[in-house]
C-alpha cells in the first residue's frame, strides 16, 4: 500500500492503520481529527488517486467494548484506476462533536454528511446548507444515537398527519 508511505511522510503520528478482512482502515482519533482530517483526505485524492467517494456513515459506540471515542463517522474512498478501497475513520465526542466537512473536496459529500448530522448529531463546520436532510426540521433528537430511546422523546406525536391523498 504506496499510499501508506504518502501519508506517513505527511502526518506521521496523527493516525494508524488496521486491516480487516481485507479493508484497510486508516484510523484518525477525536484530539486529531479537527486538525488533520481535511488535509489527510485531500491527501489520498490528490496524492494518492483516491478519487472517489463511495460512502459517509455514522457509528455511535456508546456502550462498545473497548471503545475510546463516542462518535465516528467513516468515509470509504476508492481508486478508480486500481480499484483499491480504503476506509479513514475519523472519531469525535460530546458535547459538539465535530468534523471538518469534505464538501470541498467532493460535492457528493453535501448530502451524506446532513444525513450522519441529522441521525447521529455529528456536526461539519464548513459545509455549504447544514440542515436536516431526513427528519423535519423541527425534530430535536438525533434517532441513531445509541442514547435516544426507542419510542422517541414524543417530539414525533407533535407533528399533523399527512394522509396519502394530501401526499
Amino acid at each position: 500500500m504506496p499510499y501508506l508511505d504518502t501519508l506517513n511522510a505527511k502526518f506521521a503520528g496523527a493516525f494508524t492503520t488496521s486491516s480487516f478482512r481485507d479493508n484497510q482502515r486508516v484510523l484518525v482519533d477525536a484530539e486529531q481529527a479537527p486538525k488533520v482530517l481535511f488535509a489527510l483526505l485531500k491527501c489520498l485524492k490528490e496524492e494518492c488517486g483516491f478519487d472517489f467517494l463511495t460512502d459517509i456513515g455514522g457509528v455511535d459506540y456508546l456502550g462498545y467494548a473497548g471503545a475510546t471515542d463516542r462518535y465516528c463517522v467513516v468515509y470509504g474512498l476508492t481508486n478508480l484506476a486500481t480499484g483499491e478501497r480504503v476506509w479513514v475513520k475519523a472519531f469525535a465526542n460530546d458535547p459538539e462533536p465535530e468534523l471538518p466537512s469534505v464538501v470541498e473536496l467532493w460535492k457528493g459529500a453535501d448530502w451524506m454528511e446532513r444525513e450522519v448530522y441529522d441521525m447521529y448529531g455529528v456536526r461539519f463546520p464548513g459545509h455549504p446548507d447544514h440542515r436536516r436532510i431526513l427528519m423535519p426540521s423541527e425534530y430535536t433528537g438525533h434517532p441513531l444515537r445509541k442514547d435516544y430511546p426507542l419510542r422517541g422523546y414524543g417530539e414525533r406525536h407533535n407533528f399533523p398527519t399527512v394522509t396519502r391523498a394530501d401526499s
